[in-house]
């Protein structure tokens, strides 16, 4: 007899026999969806705990390198201001984050605190160009164009950080992005070697800023475990010393 065959009970029917089974059945896959919600449940939580535990690590921990102006300039030997990338729009025009970060990089450079800018950003497609816009604004606000060194290959923060060290051969370097994303542009920075200090680019609140703040939580996460990894960039190249002219990473063959 099968495993599931049960004799009609006395004085039943074989219709009430269905119904119980089916109820058997239905009691059945309600155990194991319940299971499956709390294997699930418990694993997000893992996840976000761990994700909330990095998030913390990285701004405790780099909170200190964030500098002033004042104490940026007072810094010795420091080889460029490096500014990360934003979104630039089809038109050409820069991003306010974009704008704010290249505006903080340029006052830098005019403050004395490195002899240097390099733009790092996106330049992975001819139809968009990040690094050629923040150029153009630092040109524009009298940095002569060969002390702007442009960093075509810089796809993503640890890209940068990477590329700064292994291309651009710098030791010690000033980042300048917004506060929220600076915790992590640092982390990676001195992961990889780097002595690195941030001076930050908040001059006025970002209509995109709850985005990414979000964004940016992951991020962080992901950024910890490749620093663990260290792989290498996208593009790596030849070496582009900072000594030289930066008129020559105009053209973004030069950079791979």
């Amino acid at each position: 007899m099968g495993k599931y065959t049960q004799k009609v009970p006395k004085g039943g029917s074989r219709k009430a026999l269905t119904n119980a089974m089916t109820s058997r059945n239905e009691k059945r896959v309600r155990r194991k969806r319940r299971n499956a919600f709390a294997i699930f449940l418990c694993a997000a939580l893992l996840v976000s705990g761990i994700t909330g535990g990095v998030n913390l690590l990285m701004a405790k921990g780099e909170d200190d390198y964030i500098i002033s102006p004042q104490q940026a300039a007072a810094l010795q030997g420091v080889d460029c201001v490096l500014v990360l990338g934003a979104r630039v729009w089809a038109d050409g025009t820069l991003s306010h984050m974009l704008e704010d970060r290249i505006r903080r990089g340029v006052s830098l450079y005019h403050e004395g605190a490195a002899p240097v800018i390099v733009v790092s950003g996106d330049h992975g497609q001819e139809e968009y160009d990040e690094v050629a816009a923040m150029k153009q604004y630092a040109v524009d606000h009298d940095v002569p164009s060969e002390k702007v060194f442009m960093d075509h290959a810089g796809f993503s923060t640890y890209d940068s950080m990477y590329r700064i060290r292994d291309v651009f051969r710098a030791k010690k370097v000033i980042i300048v992005t917004q506060r929220y994303h600076m915790f992590r542009a640092l982390y990676i920075a001195r992961q990889l070697g780097i002595e690195a200090y941030g001076v930050t680019s908040d001059y006025r609140a970002y209509a995109s800023q709850p985005r990414n703040s979000a964004r940016e939580f992951l991020a962080r996460f992901k950024d910890y475990f490749k620093c663990m990894a260290k792989p290498e960039p996208t593009y790596l190249g030849a070496p582009i010393p900072l000594s030289g002219d930066g008129n020559t990473t105009n053209d973004e063959g030069a950079n791979f």
